[in-house]
């Protein structure tokens, strides 16, 4: 039987200053009302955000808004939810933002430990899976939507989606939050399997700016990183300079 890995609940408590998707609830007897339209519990406060990553042949691109919301309140317009885990693997966090913070911080920790341990790098699929043994065990005490992608020598550029709940799932890209609702049919339109850097670093670019135009819990700043084999780039784009339009 394998050691299980549920947290600490001091540790993962919910807290305002969160960043994903506004309906967090799993209460079914809670009814929409004009006061309460997301069937929020009491206390709890709807909150936004847009996270992306998509796969290119030799690496992948990881791309965020800097939004961090609490109910109608923007807590801070900077905020980075890129978080490195690893040398090449990186997380997008959305939810609550202290939970996946802490969360980072203990698979950063095992894969470090596990680094040492064999003499080789992990791989984006050992991050992915750790990440969701971690939120599936502690789900009832968790608000946390992640993507997680990075490169390795095993499967090269490679994105795995980890929503709210602990399922995991490799994908052909990855987009989740609030925002995430209004580029769905633009990412689909324009996303193609072997897509270079450039490609997929402007497709990142362009669909993250549409959904920070129509949601208004996302906004702030582009922050956006490519992993490859070679290192790590990681840029940001001003609000002033964002690539909306056609």
């Amino acid at each position: 039987m394998s050691a299980s890995l549920r947290l600490p609940h001091h540790q993962i408590a919910m807290r305002p200053g969160s960043m994903a998707q506004p309906n967090h609830t799993s209460q079914c007897h809670l009814q929409a009302s004009d006061d309460n339209p997301y069937n929020l519990r009491k206390g709890e406060l709807s909150s936004g955000t847009t996270i992306m990553a998509v796969p290119f042949d030799g690496g992948v691109v990881l791309g965020a808004d800097s939004r961090s919301s609490t109910g109608t309140y923007v807590a801070t317009k900077i905020a980075d939810k890129i978080t490195q885990l690893h040398d090449r693997i990186w997380i997008c966090r959305s939810g609550s933002a202290s939970d996946t913070q802490a969360l980072s911080d203990y698979v950063r920790h095992y894969l470090g430990q596990l680094a040492i341990e064999t003499g080789r790098p992990p791989t984006v699929k050992t991050a992915a899976h750790l990440m969701r043994r971690l939120i599936y065990e502690n789900k009832d005490h968790l608000m946390a939507g992640v993507i997680i992608g990075g490169w390795d020598a095993v499967e090269g550029g490679s994105v795995y989606n980890i929503p709210l709940g602990g399922s995991c799932m490799k994908m052909p890209f990855a987009i989740g939050g609030s925002g995430s609702t209004y580029i769905y049919g633009l990412v689909d339109s324009k996303f193609k399997e072997g897509m270079g850097k450039d490609e997929a670093l402007e497709l990142v670019k362009k669909s993250i700016s549409h959904a920070m135009a129509r949601d208004g819990s996302s906004g702030g700043v582009i922050r956006y990183v490519v992993v490859m084999e070679q290192g790590n780039q990681k840029e940001f784009i001003p609000g002033n300079a964002l690539p909306y339009g056609p």
